[in-house]
């Protein structure tokens, strides 16, 4: 710029003369002077606007510094992070762009019962899978083939192979497309998927693709055989499980299952041990994260699960399922049935049934028509529809997988006695010895400015003056009411929590609930135990509690005071062989002494003793036990409201019975249930309902079991005689025989003038009575005579003695009630009007007049 400015001034004084030449010279030195002083403190100015100070440069530093710190802290923390915190994670998206994996299903462990018999377990089955790249690979390659025979046929060169059928061997198809269809229709049509599924997945641009899952072997192997005959390796079959339950609904709500969300029972609480590892197979995938060909695969083995052994003998339920059954059926029972049979001394359940069940292998089949009726009497639907039913279909599903022994709560009634007898006892409330009570048929107590009566269910003229024996015996509700009364509302309550009647028993099955009582005390939410309350707890109605706890407590009271931790599984054993889980007795804690548990037995079995007409009477076994008959209040209160409860049209009960043996020392104890049986007729109390049930399981079970009858005097007097075998025997050998084995001579009749035996009736095992008759055959073509069976139901048991002789017939009595006052025959094993071989035993069944309890 100087410069540029010199040469203008010089031009401009080369151009000016004279001497206005001079004075220029002057004003341009002037000029110079002025523009050199004025460019000067310019470019001072400028030198000081544009560098920064020391402060500004120092401060720069700092702030370059921190910024740069901080980027560099940044990328060591998040380097750190990667490399070191989050490895793993980082790892894995690694290897999810380079491998991909699938899922190899471990076996679930099998569930056995006490026996061995298999109840649940896994089979073998497979997945078919396509590689659709591969199988589109394979179809171009196959095309080729096809065209190249083609041209060969043209050309008259094509020279096919035939077997010795004439069939032509490696025939190729028209075209890939058209073999493309034959395969699509193929595993449509075995698979059970549509033909549009399955072209889907072979058009997928992916290395695997799922076409079924849960195939039987037959057809996998049957689908694996039809492309490998044809040369394609691209439909694939992998290994997988299959639950299956070969005894289909027996002990179904025990067994449970598990699918989705969904999981009930055995199965569902011990998941962990029959679930075993699943395996995996790992392949490659290429830099564009396709996965490579199936078979560049690396395969992990699935562990299996553990096998779970059963306190369940499969005969015994099987024994509790039929009788329920018959239970259900016959008393038109509303809410379902449930049966326990267990030790009370270790707490190992050996049967524990719900009727009506479900098919494991089925579970969402519609439910029983008694549950949807149920339902809709609950929400007051009373012409359900289709919709109704589609709508409460999940519902009734629910409410048949439950186990009703462990998930449902009901008043126990009568059977609540025993709890209360041996409460007050073990806290001394009463003397057993003592004890009197005058029951008028009911009881009137003060209810605010009112009065309520509560009934026995003897009203007129009532029981009246009972010891403690004949209260429990008559099963007297005034008597007991006192009985609570002497107890008072806080040891009623203490006990009913002793006996773990408010707390879940611990058994080894999800869903259990607890039961209920008023409190001591009141809150805002709920009124406190009421001397009402109380009255009517001391006999079973105020309270509820599922059949699970009310037959441990039970347990407790027999077995010496020790209320135990029931359980349904014996033991684990997993995929080696080894043990890795034993149950066994374990003691919650003792309620009551063992004196104290020692008189209730002796109660129970004078109970029956005394009264065996409402109980369970078998020959030959000591038997205690205590039926119970309650109003089903809260089922009322729920269906129908609470101004409903008093209304007996409206009312439903529960039937129940509990049964131990032997008495002495019990090893068995037994509860039925049938929940809101038929009202008709008055059929619907436990001694009516559930205590037949109770001897028929027994009856069944006890042999079952090895249990030996031990005979009292006089059943030994009344003891049935087995019929021994002389069918080939002379006939004064036959006789012996026969006379051995108790049969009276005059009651061995020989028919014919035969020397042998060539027929005899009853037949060989078949029992008599004492005094029945034997009939021997001796001559071939005259081997029986018949006669016909007479019409017994109603018949005493002298009329029915009766008539079997005069129609040359014998009989053995079932149970023991033949000697009771009034005892009628029930049953007859042969129906009256048939026709029979002379001597044909006819087995009756006795009832005598039964009390209400």
């Amino acid at each position: 710029m100087f410069c540029s400015e010199g040469r203008n001034e010089r031009d401009i004084y080369l151009r000016t003369p004279g001497r206005a030449r001079g004075n220029n010279r002057l004003k341009a030195a002037a000029a110079y002077t002025l523009f050199t002083e004025t460019t000067t403190e310019g470019k001072r100015a400028k030198v000081q606007n544009t560098n920064p100070t020391k402060p500004m440069r120092f401060r720069t530093k700092i702030v370059m510094t921190s910024v740069f710190s901080l980027l560099f802290i940044a990328v060591v923390a998040n380097f750190f992070r990667i490399s070191v915190l989050d490895n793993k994670k980082y790892q894995d998206m690694a290897n999810d762009q380079h491998f991909g994996s699938i899922s190899i299903s471990a076996h679930r462990g099998s569930i056995y019962d006490a026996t061995g018999s298999t109840l649940a377990k896994s089979a073998t089955v497979y997945k078919i899978a396509i590689d659709p790249k591969n199988f589109k690979e394979e179809l171009e390659e196959l095309q080729k083939r096809i065209d190249k025979r083609n041209l060969d046929k043209t050309n008259g060169t094509y020279v096919p192979a035939y077997d010795e059928n004439g069939k032509e061997l490696n025939a190729l198809p028209e075209s890939a497309d058209a073999f493309r269809e034959e395969c699509a229709d193929l595993l449509s049509r075995r698979l059970g998927i549509t033909v549009d599924t399955v072209k889907k997945a072979m058009d997928k641009d992916s290395r695997y693709e799922k076409l079924q899952d849960q195939v039987e072997t037959p057809i996998a192997d049957d689908i694996l055989q039809y492309f490998s005959s044809k040369g394609i390796v691209s439909v694939i079959s992998e290994e997988d499980t299959k639950r299956y339950y070969p005894q289909n609904e027996l002990a179904a709500s025990v067994i449970g299952f598990t699918t989705g969300n969904i999981a009930y029972g055995v199965e569902a609480y011990y998941d962990e041990y029959l679930s075993g590892v699943d395996g995996r197979t790992i392949s490659a995938k290429d830099s564009n994260g396709n996965a490579l060909p199936y078979r560049y695969s690396k395969t992990y083995e699935p562990k299996d699960g553990s096998d779970i052994y059963l306190t369940i003998d499969r005969q015994i339920q099987y024994t509790l399922e039929k009788h329920l059954k018959e239970m259900v059926e016959n008393n038109g029972v509303k809410n379902r049935s449930c049966a326990i049979l267990m030790n009370p001394k270790t707490g190992a359940v050996y049967g524990m049934a719900t009727y009506p069940g479900f098919d494991l292998n089925d579970p969402f089949a519609l439910p029983d028509e008694s549950i949807f009726n149920m339902i809709f009497r609950e929400k007051k639907i009373d012409n359900p529809t289709k919709a109704d039913i589609k709508e409460y279909t999940p519902e009734a599903r629910e409410r048949q997988w439950k186990n009703k022994c462990i998930s449902e709560r009901y008043e126990p009634g009568s059977v609540f006695k025993i709890i209360t007898a041996a409460s007050a006892l073990e806290e001394k409330a009463i003397d057993a010895d003592k004890f009197s009570y005058c029951c008028n048929g009911y009881e009137i107590l003060p209810d605010g400015q009112n009065t309520i009566r509560i009934n026995c269910h003897k009203t007129e003229p009532g029981h009246g003056v009972e010891s403690f024996q004949k209260a429990l015996t008559d099963s007297c509700n005034p008597c007991f009411m006192a009985i609570g009364k002497a107890l008072g509302i806080e040891k009623f309550h203490y006990y009913f929590d002793a006996f773990g009647l408010e707390e879940r028993t611990g058994i080894d099955l999800p869903a259990e609930s607890v039961g209920d009582v008023p409190p001591v005390e009141g809150t805002p939410e709920r009124q406190g135990m009421t001397h009402i309350d109380l009255a009517e707890g001391s006999f079973g109605q105020c309270e509820t509690v599922t059949p699970m706890e009310l037959i441990t407590a039970c347990s407790a009271v027999v077995n010496g005071g020790y209320l135990l931790k029931p359980y349904v599984v014996d033991k684990i054993v997993d995929s080696d062989g080894n043990i890795v889980l034993r149950n066994e007795r374990t003691v919650r804690r003792q309620i009551i002494s063992e004196d104290t548990s020692a008189k209730m037995r002796e109660a129970l079995k004078n109970v029956v003793v005394d009264n065996p007409a409402g109980n369970v009477n078998i020959k030959g076994f000591a038997i205690g036990g205590k039926s119970g008959t309650s109003q089903r209040l809260s089922v009322i209160k729920q269906v129908l409201g609470a101004d409903k409860i008093e209304n007996a049209y409206d009312q439903e009960y529960g039937a129940s019975y509990i049964c131990f043996t032997p008495a002495e020392d019990p090893d068995l104890i037994l509860l039925v249930l049938a929940d809101m049986p038929n009202k008709s007729n008055d059929a619907y109390y436990g001694s009516k309902v559930a205590v037949p049930v109770a001897e028929e399981i027994l009856t069944e079970v006890l042999p079952y079991l090895g249990k030996s009858p031990e005979y009292n005097e006089q059943e030994l007097k009344n003891l049935d005689i087995k019929v021994p075998l002389v069918k080939g025997a002379t006939i004064d050998d036959a006789v012996k025989t026969i006379e051995s084995a108790g049969v009276l001579h005059d009651n061995i009749i020989v028919i014919g003038n035969g020397i042998e035996v060539v027929e005899q009736s009853p037949q060989t095992g078949k029992s008599i009575s004492k005094d029945g008759s034997v009939y021997l055959y001796t001559e071939r073509g005259n081997t029986s005579e018949m006669v016909m069976v007479p019409f017994l139901i109603g018949c005493s048991h002298e009329v029915a003695n009766q008539s079997i002789n005069a129609c040359y017939l014998n009989y053995t009595a079932k149970g023991a009630l033949t000697t009771q006052e009034g005892a009628c025959v029930k049953k007859q094993s042969i129906e009256g009007g048939s026709m029979v071989p002379k001597g044909t035993t006819i087995e009756l069944e006795f009832e005598a007049a039964q009390f209400t309890d």
